[in-house]
């Protein structure tokens, strides 16, 4: 069994040039990181790749530019302001091709800074709750750095790893970081109603974590024999399951099992996940495959959006050249649910902002990234009611858009429709 040993000693692996590869959610190893920052007077130019990071960010620090560079797979609160400063980058990539990324050397990793669960009898460690890109960037990278913590869940699937694949473990023993709970609005409530009402029993769900998701979820005590194959999954999943909900038993893919590439919630979450051989942590380039994804019955995938413009073109990533978040697994899902026997590929959104700005518009703003084209779009959901696109020309979709936008903007968006098609 190898020795634990500090943080500093771990890092010092890292070299000037260098790409480092960060686990990210619930799993983002903090105490690497900072080791990692404590080193930035005597490194230049390295490269940091990750999704989404839970915490602090410290390497995209102003102070540190000429040390590190993030080149963002998702692009995360803690992430955007360094991106539009020029400190960091995205790359525009579906969830499913990251780790093709890695495992075809497109972007070659020197290092992998990863969270573990401790080691068993038998020396294996879990990746815990973010298997997603983790277990191909281990397997890719030259040196892979492990903190190796008592809190961390040890889950099922294919997220195990033996401590000789390992060339450091250090000891930590700090909390997961957990998301609050979400306290749902009446407009949200309506949103996850409409969306229940499309979801029917024995489907395969797919959603995210928020309000929206945490809404649909909520609205679903009804249904029967539902599964989950998801990219991620929260704590609104649990009580499903304990109320005989989500079965899973009607899959194709996997049946019995939840399917997911990581979780983010609360503790109660990772305690649920914790040695469950119910739940299947899984690479997320067999998770979001399409071909994959629609062989399962009934795929029920629920995505959000930025803004829809009024011939369905889903803007999910970006506010005009401003980078929000990123393309991630929406695509992957869209497509698989449409591809699905029965499957219904959903975007749901509040209709106005916080700012009472309506988000069905006649125009993406400019620069806006497309996420979903507006030929693979079919329900656009608000809390006015869902519209179903598919096979709908661009007048027909204006019209049935508008219909669930917000009453306020309505008679504008009317106006700037019948200027476009000349009638609606």
């Amino acid at each position: 069994m190898k020795h634990y040993i500090s943080a500093d000693d771990a890092v010092s692996v890292i070299k000037t040039g260098d790409r480092v590869y960060i686990q990210g959610v619930a799993a983002t190893p903090h105490l690497l990181i900072d080791a990692m920052v404590r080193r930035a007077d005597e490194l230049r130019n390295i490269e940091i790749v990750h999704l989404h990071t839970e915490g602090s960010a410290p390497y995209t620090a102003p102070e540190y530019a000429e040390s590190f560079f993030l080149n963002a797979l998702f692009v995360g609160a803690n992430t955007r302001k360094a991106i539009h400063e020029g400190r960091g980058d995205y790359v525009p990539v579906f969830l499913s091709e990251v780790p093709s990324l890695f495992t075809k050397g497109i972007l070659p990793l020197d290092v992998a800074l990863i969270h573990v669960s401790p080691p068993d009898q038998h020396g294996i460690c879990s990746l815990g709750t973010s298997v997603d890109c983790t277990w191909a960037a281990v397997h890719a990278a030259r040196h892979v750095i492990a903190q190796v913590n008592p809190h961390m869940p040890r889950t099922h699937g294919d997220g195990f790893i033996h401590v000789s694949q390992i060339d450091a473990l250090v000891q930590v023993e700090d909390p997961l970081p957990e998301s609050p709970e979400h306290c749902l609005s009446e407009e949200e409530k309506k949103i996850g109603w409409h969306c229940a009402n499309l979801i029917e029993d024995g489907a395969t769900l797919q959603m995210g974590i928020g309000a929206i998701p945490d809404a649909v979820l909520a609205a679903l005590h009804n249904h029967v024999r539902l599964g989950i194959h998801t990219e991620m999954f929260s704590d609104g999943v649990i009580e499903l399951v304990e109320k005989g909900v989500i079965t899973g038993e009607c899959k194709k893919v996997h049946p019995n099992k939840i399917v997911t590439g990581f979780v983010m919630g609360s503790r109660r979450l990772y305690d649920f996940v914790d040695d469950n051989p119910t739940v299947a942590f899984v690479d997320i380039g067999y998770v979001n495959r399409t071909d994959v994804i629609r062989r399962n019955p009934k795929v029920s995938a629920i995505n959000s959006a930025i803004e829809v413009d009024l011939t369905g073109q889903i803007c999910a990533d970006s506010i005009g050249t401003y980078q929000f978040s990123g393309v991630g697994g929406q695509m992957d899902f869209i497509r698989g649910a449409s591809l699905s026997e029965g499957g219904k590929p959903i975007i749901a959104l509040p209709s106005i902002t916080s700012k009472g700005i309506s988000r069905i518009v006649p125009y993406l703003k400019e620069g806006a990234g497309v996420v979903t084209t507006r030929a693979h779009v079919h329900y656009i959901v608000t809390e006015y009611g869902a519209a179903d696109l598919y096979g709908k020309n661009l007048r027909q979709r204006a019209k049935a858009l508008i219909e669930i936008a917000h009453p306020n903007h309505r008679d504008e968006l009317e106006k700037m429709a019948f200027e476009r098609f000349k009638q609606l």
